[in-house]
């Protein structure tokens, strides 16, 4: 069967759900969470500590970001923004969903998030699926892009871009599927493994390898009685050997040195960082900390990191949740990567005087930026020093005492 008539198969499934669902059927995709979709295969990060630490900070950052629907500039709610927010599945809230589709995009290099949608084709569930059964496809005639997905009842179902949350690491030249980061680090993860299994053998093997020297030619029976009561002296006397007249006992010098496995170590954590886009003092308990403050060190953190990721999501939510009516109306989706750079108080405290004194930040904003409840009047207009009026007062209007202590007008 060609391609587009496939599609059009199951599109028509898909309205036919749809026709169901608002006729108060349960047709849904409840059977796709299991196995096959949900959850993720975490036998890598189960196994290697330092990218599960980058994978796990990665995505605990993008899901603790404050996210918000805005409508010109002002913070605003519809039936798309409840979903992704607040219940995006039975399964999962709002941080759950996002850490995973984060955690998702890291391990296997794409994160997928079906859209399902109600009768008016508002989302009302997202569901995650596992990327290993999912392909992407290009229609023949329109050249659109189509997602594959491999169902638990062994049939194949087609998906248009526009129903499906896809995020990824960088394509190639000639793809448009996410490389697998991991892949990417295969050399270096092997590499840093075997490393690890000879110290462990080296380690486990130094304190118990002894040569052993008798004066006398001895048959194997007595040689094996004399190995089993050697073994047997040294553990029942916490290590301590006696050397009897006649024989000789010598410890195996081992070439193991720790600092070897520090510097694979250092290498291994270097290579993470860099496939992962993030500072290796990240990874090195800032080990070598170059930064003049902790603001400092989370900027560089959000500029060269954070702000990719954070943009890609934005559009993909802005492009697949709402309507082309929603963005011509003003609406968008946006995190808040400020939340990050929350300086010290000393520094905070500066920053928001020199907001209200010049005129950018009123006294309220202040206060909701602190989780204050605004106070309304006065603390709701923009200011100027002068010291202070409301910036729409007439300069005319405005007094300022003198030196002599007399009030006079400014011109």
């Amino acid at each position: 069967m060609k391609i587009y008539q496939r599609v059009k198969n199951s599109l028509t499934g898909a309205i036919n759900g749809a026709y169901m669902a608002w006729k108060g059927k349960t047709y849904d995709f409840t059977n796709w969470v299991g196995r096959t979709f949900w959850g993720i295969d975490n036998s890598t990060l189960a196994t290697n500590e330092t990218i599960f630490s980058v994978i796990t900070r990665l995505s605990n950052s993008i899901a603790t970001l404050p996210l918000k629907l805005y409508e010109n500039y002002s913070i605003t709610a519809n039936d798309a923004s409840d979903v992704l927010l607040h219940n995006p599945n039975p399964n999962m809230t709002g941080f759950e969903f996002i850490r995973n589709l984060e955690t998702n995009r890291n391990e296997k290099g794409n994160g997928y998030a079906l859209i399902e949608r109600d009768i008016r084709l508002q989302p009302s569930r997202l569901t995650l699926i596992n990327p290993d059964y999912v392909d992407l496809v290009i229609e023949k005639n329109t050249r659109e892009l189509w997602y594959e997905v491999l169902g638990e009842d062994g049939n194949r179902h087609y998906v248009h871009n526009m129903e499906m949350l896809h995020v990824k690491h960088i394509v190639n030249a000639s793809g448009i599927k996410g490389i697998n980061p991991i892949k990417v680090l295969s050399n270096a993860t092997d590499f840093d493994k075997a490393v690890r299994e000879f110290s462990l053998k080296e380690m486990m093997s130094a304190p118990n390898s002894f040569i052993l020297k008798y004066g006398a030619n001895v048959d194997q029976e007595k040689r094996q009685r004399i190995i089993d009561d050697f073994k047997r002296f040294y553990k029942e006397n916490g290590g301590i050997l006696f050397q009897e007249p006649g024989v000789e006992i010598d410890e195996i010098e081992r070439k193991y040195v720790a600092a070897d496995t520090l510097a694979t170590e250092r290498i291994t954590k270097s290579r993470v960082a860099n496939v992962f886009n993030m500072p290796v003092t990240m990874l090195n308990d800032n080990e070598g900390q170059s930064y003049s403050s902790n603001e400092h060190f989370m900027r560089v953190y959000v500029d060269l990191t954070l702000m990719p990721i954070v943009r890609q999501y934005e559009q993909e939510f802005n492009k697949k949740l709402l309507t082309p009516a929603d963005r011509k109306a003003g609406f968008y989706f946006k995190f808040n990567v400020k939340a990050l750079l929350r300086a010290d108080t000393a520094v905070q405290g500066e920053y928001y005087a020199k907001g209200i004194r010049n005129g950018w930040l009123t006294p309220d904003e202040v206060r909701m930026k602190e989780d204050d409840q605004p106070l309304g009047g006065n603390a709701s207009k923009l200011w100027v020093s002068g010291d202070l009026y409301p910036i729409d007062v007439n300069p005319a209007d405005r007094k300022t005492t003198s030196k002599g202590g007399e009030n006079s007008e400014e011109g």
